[in-house]
Formats: C-alpha cells, sequence, structure tokens
C-alpha cells in the first residue's frame, strides 16, 4: 500500500493577503486558485519552491469557530515544519523580507532551526535537517 497526505488546510482570513504572504514573501509557487462558484470559496494551493511534496490550502475562515483558529492552529506550538537545502540563504532572505523570528537560530543534533511566524501568528520552524537525519531523503 502507499498513500500520502497531499494538502493541508491553513485557515486564512483573506485569500488574497495569504497568497500575497506565501508567494512574495515566502517564495512559494501558487499551484492552483480556483472560484468554486457552488460553496462561493476558493481553491487556493501553494507549495514551497521545488517541492514536490504536501502543499498548503489556503481555506478562508467562514464560521465564527474557524475565525477563532486563524492563527492559532495550535494552541501555540509550532504547527508547520519548512525544510531547505541551505539554511542561511532562505533566514537571510527572509528577515530581508520582514519575516518576524521569534527563535533566533540554532543548531541542534538533527539540524539548523529557528521559529518564524506566518501573517497571522502561526509558528513554524525553517531548517535544515543534518544528512544522516531519518527524514532529510524524504525531506527535499
Amino acid at each position: 500500500m502507499k498513500q500520502s497526505i497531499v494538502h493541508i488546510a491553513l485557515v486564512v482570513k483573506d485569500y488574497d493577503e495569504a497568497i500575497d504572504f506565501y508567494v512574495n514573501k515566502l517564495k512559494f509557487e501558487l499551484i492552483e486558485d480556483t472560484y468554486q462558484a457552488e460553496q462561493d470559496k476558493r481553491w487556493v494551493v501553494v507549495s514551497p519552491p521545488g517541492s514536490n511534496g504536501v502543499t498548503l490550502l489556503l481555506a478562508r475562515a467562514s464560521n465564527p469557530e474557524q475565525n477563532d483558529a486563524v492563527g492559532n492552529q495550535t494552541g501555540g506550538r509550532v504547527f508547520l515544519f519548512l525544510n531547505t537545502d541551505d539554511f542561511w540563504r532562505d533566514y537571510n532572505r527572509m528577515l530581508a523580507d520582514g519575516i518576524k523570528f521569534i527563535r533566533e537560530p540554532k543548531e541542534q543534533d538533527y539540524g539548523t532551526v529557528a521559529v518564524f511566524e506566518d501573517l497571522y501568528g502561526n509558528l513554524w520552524d525553517l531548517l535544515q535537517l543534518e544528512p544522516n537525519h531519518p527524514m532529510a531523503s524524504r525531506a527535499l
């Protein structure tokens, strides 16, 4: 059997501001932006550059409970982990583009990591896994 997770839904306030952040600040690729008239919503999918793995489905909050989850999808824990082939290149570019890092870079046994916030306050790890890490060959 072979299965995979295709999308992770990220609840956002507004499609266009979320697209702007992920495409222009994080340099993700806009994979799809399709209006679904029957539900009056858009199907918006973004992906890190060069990735062929899981994508983010940017899902606009449509009720008070979803609106409350915007920016706090995991109760204040790191939500997503963005692995890179060059930590310092991406860290410095992200700083220059105004990305807010709330934990400075640190060398760990598993690799180099720093924590940043997305436009709504969700926490992300920017990391570069050590080559011998079990996920390193699967992550890029």
